[in-house]
């Protein structure tokens, strides 16, 4: 069976649903009359029809056939893109670590952590490669793993990578504690404290942190919710400042989901090379693109060794494993070196376990179901908040992951509202966390990582009605200023 065939198939039919060519409720060709009309198999028509049902635009009904989905429409606009603000030394870290450690109470309805749940993990083939190895290989396994960590691992990311469109030997990658600390290894290599550099707005809290532990100082690039880092703002950045590094995630960025063009990619490697600028790539929702095979990371294009690529299996495989992975590039003997007086390497019964599952086949398979699902959860997420929240309220469109950045009317502080929420049994990440200014008090981050259900559904409820009280009385104080 030819795939390019399948997927013409399926993108023709997609345009056509898009076109207006088939009603919302009406029915698609047969599965028989599709195949005759094309002179293929009904093999092929089917595996068209199921990447169309991933993409959510049709459903299947038992002894009917194949409709186009009935879905309302998400009209809510997207948030507007940020300012440009000068360099400064990180002060947020006290109240990231504050907001998290309240958001860990139990019983919590989790949409603030970025963790999926655990019925979105491969929890017990895990389980299984990890019997085998602690039986099989416990004298490996319950030993030390140095920098750069366990040699079948590395050889399974580097066979990974090629989906990234990254050319990588096992040799090239070290395996790290997550993707924090791969990150912390790559800023502790090329910077020093007083360094300044650059990176995302809104950016990701666990970045914030490591710069304020490292020293660095922080200038917060304009980015747009579905182009990523603004290119020209950068320039104008990297003009007036001696920017050191610039830390970026190209695909499902954290927190507002956007994608970068492959054009705005190359253009953005070339544009620090000729400066000598290293850029920082995390790209740990690289995994989780919904149109898998269509984008590429950063390091992809990458000539001439700026980027140094980070990434993890924390959201797709496990966040307990601990198991992420660095390409240092020229830095690589300095981050092992760095890695070995400090944790050595990641745990020697994760490393064997992941290794273990990724040989063994199943991931991919685990990922085409989770990127569905997150899929469809980030839809039922965006038309809930539309429907609840205030009017006003601006939602991103994420190609990938499972977080999605929500931007409310004037007025609404989502600090209060994380307060609120918790004693409402509600876990949010309000916007204070996601920037060292205060451009995105009125913003939240809401994961969509587990099942939309009536919980689900109550949770968003009741966030929208605390957002329209706290807005109805915003309004009914600046009445009363007015008047005074």
């Amino acid at each position: 069976m030819s795939s390019l065939l399948y997927q013409q198939i399926a993108r023709q039919l997609a345009e056509d649903i898009q076109k207006g060519f088939y009603q919302p409720g009406e029915r698609v060709p047969s599965v028989r009359k599709l195949s005759t009309q094309k002179g293929v198999s009904h093999a092929t028509v089917l595996q068209a029809y199921a990447t169309l049902e991933d993409q959510g635009l049709i459903r299947a009904r038992p002894q009917s056939g194949y409709y186009v989905h009935r879905t309302p429409a998400l009209t809510a606009p997207t948030p507007a893109i940020s300012r440009v603000e000068p360099p400064h030394a990180v002060t947020r870290s006290g109240i990231i670590s504050e907001i998290l450690s309240q958001s860990r109470r139990s019983g919590m309805i989790p949409l603030g952590a970025a963790v999926p749940a655990g019925e979105y993990l491969p929890l017990r083939a895990l389980h299984q490669q990890m019997s085998k190895v602690t039986r099989f290989q416990s004298q490996r396994a319950f030993g030390y793993t140095f920098s750069p960590g366990y040699e079948p691992l590395r050889r399974q990311v580097a066979i990974r990578m090629r989906d990234a469109g990254a050319v990588i030997e096992p040799e090239d990658i070290v395996i790290t504690n997550g993707c924090v600390e791969a990150m912390q290894l790559c800023l502790r290599a090329i910077t020093r404290p007083g360094d300044l550099i650059a990176t995302e707005s809104p950016s990701y809290y666990g970045l914030l942190q490591l710069c304020e532990l490292l020293g660095l100082k922080v200038i917060e690039i304009p980015t747009d919710p579905e182009a990523g880092l603004s290119l020209e703002a950068l320039e104008q950045a990297v003009e007036k400042w001696p920017v050191k590094a610039l830390v970026v995630t190209t695909r499902a960025g954290n927190p507002m989901g956007a994608t970068m063009p492959e054009a705005r990619q190359r253009k953005l490697v070339s544009m620090m090379a000729q400066r000598n600028i290293q850029i920082v790539e995390d790209d740990i929702y690289g995994e989780l693109m919904f149109d898998h095979g269509r984008s590429k990371a950063l390091k992809a294009f990458d000539c001439s060794d700026t980027v140094m690529y980070c990434s993890s299996f924390s959201k797709t495989i496990s966040p307990g494993v601990r198991t992420g992975w660095v390409i240092g590039g020229r830095h690589q003997d300095t981050i092992e070196k760095l890695q070995t007086f400090t944790t050595l390497s990641a745990c020697s019964v994760s490393q064997m376990a992941v290794a273990a599952y990724l040989e063994n086949g199943g991931y991919d398979r685990h990922l085409r179901h989770i990127r569905q699902e997150y899929r469809k959860n980030l839809s039922s997420f965006q038309l809930a908040v539309q429907q609840y929240f205030p009017e006003g309220t601006q939602i991103t469109r994420p190609k990938g992951g499972f977080i999605l950045w929500v931007s409310l009317p004037g007025g609404i502080d989502t600090q209060t509202l994380f307060n609120q929420a918790l004693d409402q049994g509600i876990s949010i990440a309000p916007g204070v966390v996601f920037s060292n200014t205060d451009q995105f008090n009125h913003c939240l981050r809401l994961n969509c990582g587990i099942p939309w259900d009536h919980g689900a559904e109550r949770a968003i409820m009741t966030l929208g009605i605390l957002a329209s009280q706290q807005l109805m009385g915003h309004k009914r104080g600046v009445a009363k200023e007015a008047v005074a």
